[in-house]
Parts: structure tokens; sequence; C-alpha cells
């Protein structure tokens, strides 16, 4: 038996469970890992409040971890004991919020020694969300100019330093001065306090009424309708996550009027071959090797303390990433 947490109701953080759990034996193409240290994701409050539908109730919420392969399964070639690899669920079954847990190997991406496993479990999923965000979804390009909402958080914050290192002028909102201090440090040439300051109002000031070319907005309902009046004629709306809410339907007139580009992109389709998982976490991890990327780990919690790590993500009172530790 190991610990792991269990959600067996949708709600609040309390319905975060500490339990006792099986694993059991890898089975063909299969993996059993230690973990070392878990990826938190506002995508595992999604699940937990029943935005985003998990197959099955109860489950183990958790899409993103590091760890040490203490099994493989029978015939599997290509990964042995003691490797350490990391997981981003992109697509995949959840379960990393545990101790140990049973993993498909070809979606378990091996990790270089110079990564601690606690930047693995908190880089991979934002790490490569970042990447096809500003290498395929949408390309940077110098002499672009980017809004990146939520730009203290742990995909903004690598947003902002992966734009200013490909040649953007890159514009961040964020809640407080702490963590408009923090977007500075990781690369925004303008930072806008959003509960001081109208974001709309300050972009097109910034910008002299142009406009930004692409805006990344994890937020949603709250700063949608915003981002789509502060774009460029051509611009790209790039709507990643909804922490604020679900945006409000969006009408096909509302996109003409400037002849936008409007989409919801999700990592999985981004990593559907084991080539394009490895290609895209081998960029990450080149680009923290190279100094480009600067990882964020800002808050640690026990991963039994999983519940109140969820309390203070939904309350905005963490800034980059956030790990629990087994």
């Amino acid at each position: 038996m190991v610990k792991a947490i269990r959600v067996h109701e949708l709600g609040g953080p309390e319905v975060l469970k500490w339990e006792d759990v099986e694993v059991e034996e890898p089975k063909e193409g299969e993996i059993r890992v230690k973990n070392k240290a878990i990826g938190l994701n506002f995508i595992d409050v999604h699940f937990r409040q029943g935005i985003y539908k998990a197959p099955t109730l109860p489950y183990t919420p958790g899409v993103e971890a590091c760890g040490v392969v203490t099994a493989v399964g029978p015939g599997l070639t290509g990964r042995q004991v003691g490797d350490i690899v990391a997981v981003a669920y992109a697509g995949q079954p959840m379960g990393s919020y545990a101790e140990e847990q049973i993993l498909p190997a070809n979606r378990a991406v091996p990790v270089p020694a110079s990564i601690d496993p606690t930047v693995a479990a908190s880089l991979l999923l934002k790490g490569m969300t970042t990447q096809y965000l500003v290498r395929r979804c949408f390309k940077v390009e110098p002499g672009h100019t980017v809004l990146v909402h939520a730009a203290a958080g742990g995909v903004g914050s690598l947003l902002c330093q992966w734009a200013n290192a490909l040649g953007a002028t890159v514009i961040g909102t964020v809640s407080t001065k702490e963590k408009a201090a923090q977007a500075k440090e990781d690369g925004c040439h303008h930072v806008i306090i959003y509960k001081e300051e109208d974001f709309v109002a300050r972009v097109k000031e910034i910008t002299s009424d142009k406009g930004v070319e692409v805006v990344y907005d994890s937020v949603g309902k709250d700063t949608f309708e915003g981002s789509l009046a502060v774009l460029k004629p051509r611009g790209y709306m790039v709507s990643f996550g909804q922490s604020s809410g679900v945006p409000d339907p969006v009408s096909l007139p509302a996109l003409q009027a400037k002849s936008l580009f409007l989409t919801r992109p999700t990592l999985f389709h981004y990593t559907v071959t084991q080539d394009e998982l490895l290609e895209t976490a081998g960029d990450v991890f080149a680009n923290v090797a190279s100094g480009v990327l600067r990882v964020r780990v800002n808050h640690t919690y026990s991963l039994s303390e999983a519940a109140q790590a969820h309390a203070d993500l939904e309350n905005r009172r963490t800034s980059g990433s956030v790990v629990l530790i087994p």
C-alpha cells in the first residue's frame, strides 16, 4: 500500500482525501514510478470542481510528476529501474498525486541529470505548454508585441521569459505589486496591475493604439472580451485556460471586425506522437540548460497538504510553480 490523494466527490479543496491505495505491478508497456515531486496545475482544480469531467469517481488527481523507475513491464525496452523520468499527462489518465504510480512508458520523458526532480515536476507540463504556445500555436518573432495574462503564474512566468528571448515586447498582467516585480524579472517590458488600472486602456496606451499580435489568456471569463479588444487586425487570441470561469460565447462578427483568429488549444494535440512529445520536452530542457528559462518553484507543500495547496492556488496566494512532495 502507498499513500495518495483521492477524490470521492466533486467540490472544494476539502474533498481531497489522504488515503491508502494499492499500486499493482506494471503490465506490458508500463513502468512503475516512485514520485519524488508532483506538479500542481490549475487543471487539477478544474477536475476537482467538475468543470472538466474525470473518467471515474473516486479518482487520484494530478497530471505532472517526476520520479524514479522502480519496475518495468514485461518485454519493455528503453526504460530500466533507476531511470529518472517525468510525465505530463496531456490527454492521458490522471494519477500523479500519489507516492507511487503506474505510467505508460511511451509518455514518460527521460530527465537530464542536470535537471533537479523538483524542477522537472514543476516544469514539464507548463514548459511544454509554453513551447507549443510560442513556437507552434502562434510563432513569436522579433518585433512582435505580446500580452500575457497571469504573467506571474507557472505558465505565465515561462511565457514571459521565452517570448522575451525570442525578441518580442512583452506586456503582462498581474494582481499585486509583488507579482509585478516578478514579472519584470521574467522579461516583461510593461506590467499592468489589473486591480489598479484597466488593462485594455493601458495596452492601447503602451502600443499607441496599435494593439498586440497575440494574447495568451489563461484567465478566461474575466479577460476574454478585453483580450479581443487589444488585438491588432489579424491578431491571434490564444485562450488556453479559464481560471476565472468559462468565457461567454463569442459571435463570428466579433472576430470579423478585425479579421481575428481565435483558438482554444490543448497540449495533447501538440504531443500526439512520442516523437512530438520528446521533441517538445527536449526543447524545454535545452532552454533551461541554456539559461533562457528560469523555473520558479516558489511554493512547496507536502502531498498530504494538497487541499491547502489548492486553496492557496485558487485564492491567488501563489506565484510561479507549486510542487507537492510525497
